[in-house]
């Protein structure tokens, strides 16, 4: 009777639950890989261990992060992993979306799930895009050209950026981005991104490239003080090297600060510098106005450098003097342009009110038209400085 009490009290007891089974384990490890310019194709690779006589199964599912899977990223592979018996190793393919837009360090995640017949050892692998663009590359930035003081008798410096440290000042500007209205409103071809921004050595760099992103096929930057900082009068030099080629449209100009409740024209237009970059050395200075689209009209001048000097090799600094009724256009300050109301031949004059900053550059549009086979990319628009003085 003893031994017996003894065989019964040894015994599993029965509870209903099935039997533990020595399944397989499948195992993966995160992956860190350098974006690079051209597409290039990945494999994220599980693998299986343990002994299976069976199919082992499993889904996964991609899930974005900070990088976007219509941008960055493609899974190649279906849904769907099968490991037959005997198979150790099976690969998720995936397509990297290479380009030479300078862009933060990216993640998306791949998620395994529904495993059959195999245990996970992870169920996340967790894939890390390294950029290894530099808007520099390729950036000469030009050591000599003209330059104009910090002071002048009896004005006082009220704002400037020098364009120092590592980004923007958010106080000061704001990225436009994507493509506007029309391609904002003149059919131009860029998408204008963050990413196409940079500090460089004290300078501002807007960098255009030709570049598939989001249905375009170049790349740019825009940025605006609107809402942040707004000017009525006074002297506003900018020192810039600017792009040239065929398509390009670099341009540092002025909008009134009421476009929102008036629109465009009736805010006015001054345009500071504009350069078409099938003649890199001619600049143009344009105020544009009149109470709506159709009445929109516009007093354009052009500012040629002599002999086969052009405003890529140099820095050069474009100034209006802006006043009350008045306002002249200047190039290394030679004044080539003057506006007046009585230049507008009896419209409105909307120059007498407060405006904002904008810098770009635009490939394509209606007035350069598009780019061709002779223009080089990337092309920079280098600002050292932006100052303005009442």
């Amino acid at each position: 009777m003893a031994a017996g009490a003894i065989l019964w009290g040894c015994a599993k007891e029965d509870d209903g639950s099935a039997e533990a089974r020595d399944l397989p384990l499948i195992s993966a490890a995160d992956l860190t890989i350098t974006e690079g310019d051209a597409n290039q194709k990945i494999a994220v690779s599980l693998a299986i261990s343990g002994n299976h006589q069976t199919n082992a199964v499993l889904r996964f599912a991609a899930v974005s992060r900070t990088a976007d899977a219509t941008i960055d990223y493609e899974v190649l592979t279906s849904g769907q992993i099968v490991f037959a018996p005997g198979e150790t190793q099976k690969n998720i393919e995936i397509n990297i979306v290479g380009d030479e837009v300078k862009e933060p360090k990216e993640t998306f995640e791949i998620k395994l799930y529904n495993p059959i017949n195999v245990n996970l050892a992870k169920d996340v692998i967790t894939v890390t895009i390294e950029d290894d663009d530099d808007n520099a590359a390729g950036l000469v930035i030009p050591s000599g050209g003209y330059a104009t003081p910090t002071s002048y008798p009896g004005m006082t410096l009220i704002w400037a950026d020098e364009f120092e440290g590592t980004s923007l000042d958010p106080n000061s500007w704001t990225f436009e981005t994507g493509t506007g209205s029309n391609g904002w409103g003149n059919n131009e071809l860029q998408y204008y991104r963050e990413d196409n921004t940079s500090l460089v050595g004290g300078h501002l760099v807007i960098t255009a490239k030709q570049q598939q992103y989001s249905g375009s096929q170049y790349t740019s930057s825009r940025i605006v003080t609107k809402g942040k900082k707004n000017f009525k009068f006074g002297r506003i030099d900018i020192r810039a090297a600017l792009p040239k080629g065929q398509g390009l449209w670099p341009a540092l100009w002025m909008l009134g600060s009421n476009i929102d409740a008036v629109s465009w024209p009736a805010c006015g237009e001054i345009d500071i510098m504009e350069l078409t970059g099938n003649l890199p050395n001619r600049v143009v200075g344009t105020v544009h106005y009149g109470a709506n689209v159709s009445q929109h009209q516009y007093i354009s001048q052009s500012k040629y450098l002599s002999g086969t000097d052009n405003f890529q090799d140099e820095f050069h600094v474009f100034s209006i003097n802006w006043v009350a009724d008045k306002i002249e256009f200047l190039v290394d300050d030679e004044v080539y342009h003057t506006i007046t109301p009585a230049s507008l031949n009896g419209a409105a004059y909307p120059f007498n009110k407060p405006f904002f900053f904008i810098f770009n550059v635009a490939v394509g549009g209606n007035w350069p038209g598009s780019p061709d086979a002779t223009t080089a990319f990337p092309q920079h628009m280098i600002v050292d400085y932006v100052r303005v003085f009442q």
